[in-house]
């Protein structure tokens, strides 16, 4: 009789086991959502911006924490916020709209400096005249591995307000205005670093900050010196260079350059004919093909 009881307390001890390790597998944490952030601004209608008062402060955004809920509760991970500015219309959607990242915090501001940066380097809004833009917040809850998408993402209210841009100083310093800049490199269309180059490899002076070349290359292996190119401020010189930091850099999506670094711009893989947009005002090479 004991012995028959000794196998009941083991049945019944494995199935309270068992019982316990299916409830643990029921409990399953469910992401439940939040609310929408509410974005204000310390100023409405319009945003001034004037050299005069560069350092001094030119609108500030706050905005509500979203309150992310997690069926066991409020989610105490990390938020991230990412204000974004785009022109209206645009939907947010355009090539150069901006994104500044908040994490953590329910606000920030800017200088006149920044925020005048931020819409005529960054957007590329003319100086010349009055605006209009749109900024939101987007809230999400940053991913635990890298290249995962953000989870939970919602975007704020929309601010709409008028700026007119002043002209900042260029980003990188133009050339002297009597410069003419050319294209060399290793490609054999440029004639494989052959210095001084011809006058069909010079840049086209579009304004002080501003150079663009159409030119046919033959297109390579990037990361060959044989297939790679620098722009120089004085043809037949090589005392100063344009040049990119690396050769990983990507001209091909718009890519930043400067005076004398260390590393030349990669070709293309592709034979074909390119334009070379060299903008001094927001320091980026772009390079197409046509």
């Amino acid at each position: 009789m004991q012995k028959y009881l000794n196998k009941l307390l083991i049945i019944f001890a494995a199935c309270m086991i068992f019982l316990s390790a299916c409830k643990k597998e029921g409990t399953n944490v469910v992401f439940d959502g939040g609310t929408s952030p509410v974005l204000t601004g310390s100023i409405t209608d319009s945003i001034p911006l004037n050299y005069t008062n560069a350092s001094g402060q030119s609108v500030a955004f706050s905005w509500t924490n979203p309150n992310y809920q997690f069926s066991n509760g409020i989610s105490s991970m990390n938020v991230g916020y990412n204000l974004e500015f785009d022109t209206v219309g645009a939907n947010f959607t355009s090539p150069n709209m901006q994104t500044v990242q908040v994490s953590p915090g329910l606000g920030t501001s800017f200088t006149v400096s920044a925020f005048n940066s931020l819409v005529a380097n960054g957007l590329q809004l003319d100086t010349a005249h009055t605006h209009n833009i749109q900024v939101r917040v987007v809230s999400f809850i940053a991913p635990y591995t890298s290249g995962s998408p953000n989870l939970g993402s919602l975007p704020s209210n929309l601010l709409n307000y008028k700026v007119k841009p002043y002209a900042p100083p260029p980003v990188i310093t133009p050339p002297d205005p009597s410069a003419v800049l050319v294209l060399v490199g290793g490609d054999a269309k440029l004639g494989a670093w052959s210095n001084p180059v011809p006058n069909s490899q010079a840049f086209t002076k579009l304004s002080a900050t501003h150079y663009q070349l159409t030119i046919a290359l033959s297109g390579g292996d990037p990361t060959n010196g044989d297939d790679q190119y620098l722009i120089l401020p004085l043809n037949g010189s090589w005392s100063h260079k344009y040049a990119c930091n690396s050769t990983s850099a990507q001209p091909f999506s718009g890519g930043s350059f400067g005076l004398d670094l260390s590393s030349n711009f990669p070709g293309p893989t592709a034979a074909g004919t390119y334009l070379f947009d060299l903008n001094f005002q927001n320091g980026v090479l772009t390079v197409t093909k046509q």
